[in-house]
């Protein structure tokens, strides 16, 4: 795997923003409903005109035959959608052994979101949090302003070794800060920082998904899941900076780490869960604008039959 300098980056970038507006595209409109009535493409109900007041475009003529009275369409307004991405940019994103870095994957994701989101009035912020230089970038509106927040997520300086995350007081702040309701969406790897480390994020981000709409994206790589039998091998922990020596030879330590590896997962999902998020699993090997698409598009047939029931 080839770290991407910020040329090539953009360019593998302007090729995933064709692959996930072609696969991608139309996925969520009219999958978010509004709070009020007003201006949209969703119906609500038909209720009589009031002269002066009401559009007599939106005249429903079939109604106003039947009722002897001119009725209009009253539709629910389609509001504008505040997003914020929390990336977590601390040394464990730094590691990829497949097709990218897990730090170019949440760039990635983040195109994604702007895609996904891409609306008139729609606005994107990005906060980046546990890296060399955290830092906010404010939303804006617009394409552009959203291609120039890619750069500079592009641009970042990698991470030193040492530099960990705190990924519940990341999700506090966020919460505390942007009160606006919207969309909130958590990119990292959500691994440990410390062997046998409670998931301290869990209550964050369930205030989080009080408010807001959530979701969890968690972006891991094929080497982290199981040890490859390859001897005498020196591991680093990124976020320490220790280092141990593992014999990887021995099946029986390969299968209890690829056992630990898996627990962690599994209880990590269980308390996305638990949190009323959502959960999506990227790799860096995999089809990720696929994983994204089929994501995008369960969501919107769950969201579609609840709002029937």
């Amino acid at each position: 795997m080839t770290v991407l300098d910020l040329a090539t980056a953009e360019r593998a970038l302007r090729v995933h923003e064709l692959a996930i507006r072609r696969r991608l595209d139309g996925l969520l409109h009219g999958g978010r409903l509004g709070r009020r009535t007003g201006p949209g493409a969703e119906l609500d109900d038909v209720r009589p005109y009031r002269p002066a007041q009401d559009d007599v475009r939106r005249m429903d003529w079939n109604v106003t035959a039947r009722a002897g009275e001119p009725h209009v369409r009253a539709s629910i307004a389609e509001p504008e959608l505040e997003t914020w991405v929390l990336v977590d940019a601390s040394a464990s994103m730094d590691f990829g052994t497949a097709l990218m870095e897990k730090r170019d994957l949440a760039v990635a994701v983040v195109a994604a979101v702007l895609a996904l989101t891409d609306r008139p009035g729609n606005r994107l912020g990005v906060r980046l949090a546990g890296g060399a230089d955290p830092r906010t970038v404010p939303p804006r509106p617009g394409r552009q302003a959203g291609r120039v927040l890619l750069r500079e997520l592009l641009a970042a300086p990698r991470t030193p070794e040492g530099a960990g995350l705190d990924l519940a007081t990341a999700v506090e702040r966020l919460h505390r800060e942007q009160r606006k309701p919207g969309l909130r969406v958590i990119v990292s790897d959500l691994l440990p920082r410390t062997p046998g480390e409670r998931l301290d994020w869990v209550v964050p981000l369930r205030r989080l998904g009080a408010r807001h709409d959530v979701l969890a994206v968690e972006v891991t790589d094929r080497r982290e899941a199981e040890l490859p039998d390859v001897g005498l091998l020196t591991l680093v922990d990124p976020e320490s900076g220790r280092r141990t020596h593992v014999r990887t030879g021995d099946r029986r330590l390969r299968e209890r780490y690829a056992r630990a590896v898996a627990d962690h997962r599994a209880a990590t999902a269980v308390a996305i869960r638990s949190s009323g998020a959502d959960h999506l699993v990227l790799r860096t090997d995999g089809d990720w604008v696929g994983d994204v698409a089929r994501f995008v598009a369960v969501r919107r047939r769950t969201a579609r039959y609840r709002r029937v029931r």
